[in-house]
């Protein structure tokens, strides 16, 4: 039975005054430290003419620049630090599949304020000390799986660090282990689902209750899908590396409704992504992240490029950012037509033949663009003749078209063809387009 008022710090519960004033604080000192320390941050600043001095009121934090990937890679790899790179104790960085990679240092500070905010995630979302935790988020450069390893152990829990891949061990050592929690991507978590069906294991009769899904976005749908095949609660960890990691905003067990951004650290706004203007309380926008409280790498202003909404407090009295919808920089225009790869995800998990595994392929036909959609049976329709899975695929095509207005060709192949991540987050889009 959950506590009455959940949550392993006061300040999970502080009042909007006492929260604000210490943002203010915390704001105004990381503005200071990026300013005197960063020689990037000095000369945006100065170009548009603000100053720390400048801050009198959290509003005033859109007088400041934004920060975008871009800055990070022109820094690459250690100007962005504000201490001396001997004080930098560990270095993440991102893959770099789109170009250099973008690099965070952290001091010791950064990685106890690091573990201490993925304790308090994965306590939010149902985890408690002495749970064994099954971590198949990658190790290494990623933040995943030691952003996950460190917070639960913080919390007291038992480690599992599987990292991501073999699947077939994964499922042995689930068994094996009887692990409470898993922290994975979803989509790999899918995987992993049809891994133990596969070897004659029932998914219900596992021993996870609390999954804890991040890295990538996902549905209500998908959280619906898989709480139906596995006896667990679902619920989603928002991060990013730029920022700090996994454990920026969780979502408490209690409510699912949305992650709650830790903001006694993170400052969020929402802006609109064309104008860079705020938008109004409540509306959809891009997400963007300041920190409050980093050493080695403070953020000012990121963008995010994630495109949800701030929504008020529930079981928390920190703010909440809704289902994030797509990246701004995930989104297709086809034949004139905006469209985000969860929106198909929503689609494909209406048809109850077809598994959470798709793909869009996008070519290009004369001067116009075309979508194809992949998908694929469940492992129970296994034996499905061809024209049953060309009449499921009608069906998926009649759903695109009549409630995103998108008329795409939809493939749908026998159980396993559509293409597995072994690792972390899955490629759902395949741009074959001339550049």
């Amino acid at each position: 039975m959950l506590e009455k008022k959940p949550g392993r710090d006061p300040i999970e519960h502080a009042s909007r005054d006492e929260l604000e004033a210490l943002q203010l604080q915390r704001l105004s000192w990381t503005l200071r430290h990026a300013y005197e320390n960063v020689p990037h941050y000095r000369m945006r600043f100065e170009e548009e003419g603000v100053h720390p001095d400048d801050l009198k009121s959290l509003a005033d934090i859109a007088k400041f620049p934004f920060t975008t990937k871009h800055d990070l890679r022109d820094n690459y790899p250690f100007n962005m630090f504000a201490v001396p790179r001997e004080q930098v104790v560990r270095i993440h960085a991102s893959s770099g599949t789109t170009g250099k990679p973008t690099v965070v240092g952290y001091t010791q500070r950064d990685i106890d304020t690091w573990a201490e905010l993925v304790a308090r995630s994965i306590w939010a979302g149902g985890g408690r000390p002495g749970d064994i935790v099954h971590v198949a988020y990658g190790y290494g450069l990623f933040t995943g799986g030691l952003g996950a390893h460190y917070g639960a152990e913080r919390l007291g829990c038992t480690v599992v660090p599987m990292s991501g891949g073999q699947t077939e061990k994964q499922v042995q050592l689930i068994r094996d282990f009887e692990p409470r929690v898993i922290m994975v991507t979803p989509s790999y978590f899918c995987n992993i689902v049809e891994e133990m069906q596969r070897q004659g294991m029932d998914p219900k009769s596992s021993s996870l209750r609390i999954g804890i899904f991040g890295a990538e976005p996902w549905t209500g749908r998908m959280r619906e899908d898989i709480e139906s095949r596995v006896n667990m609660d679902a619920v989603d960890i928002y991060g990013l590396s730029e920022v700090m990691g996994p454990g920026v905003a969780m979502e408490c067990v209690e409510a699912k409704d949305g992650p709650v951004i830790w903001e006694d650290h993170f400052y969020p706004e929402i802006i609109n992504p064309d104008t860079g203007e705020p938008v109004k309380e409540g509306e959809s926008g891009e997400l963007v992240i300041t920190s409050l409280t980093k050493e080695a790498m403070p953020i000012i202003r990121y963008r995010t490029r994630d495109l949800t909404s701030l929504l008020p407090p529930t079981a928390r009295s920190m703010r909440r950012i809704g289902k994030i919808t797509g990246r701004s920089d995930d989104m297709l225009i086809i034949r004139g037509v905006n469209l985000f790869p969860t929106q198909v995800e929503e689609l494909v998990l209406k048809v109850p033949e077809l598994a959470p595994h798709y793909q869009l392929v996008v070519t290009r036909e004369g001067h116009l663009d075309a979508l194809e959609v992949l998908t694929e049976v469940r492992p129970e329709f296994s034996d499905m003749r061809d024209e049953d899975r060309q009449n499921v695929g009608g069906r998926l095509g009649h759903l695109l078209k009549n409630y995103v207005g998108i008329s795409a060709k939809i493939t749908v192949q026998p159980c396993g063809g559509v293409e597995r991540t072994l690792t972390g987050k899955a490629r759902r889009v395949i741009d074959k387009r001339p550049r």
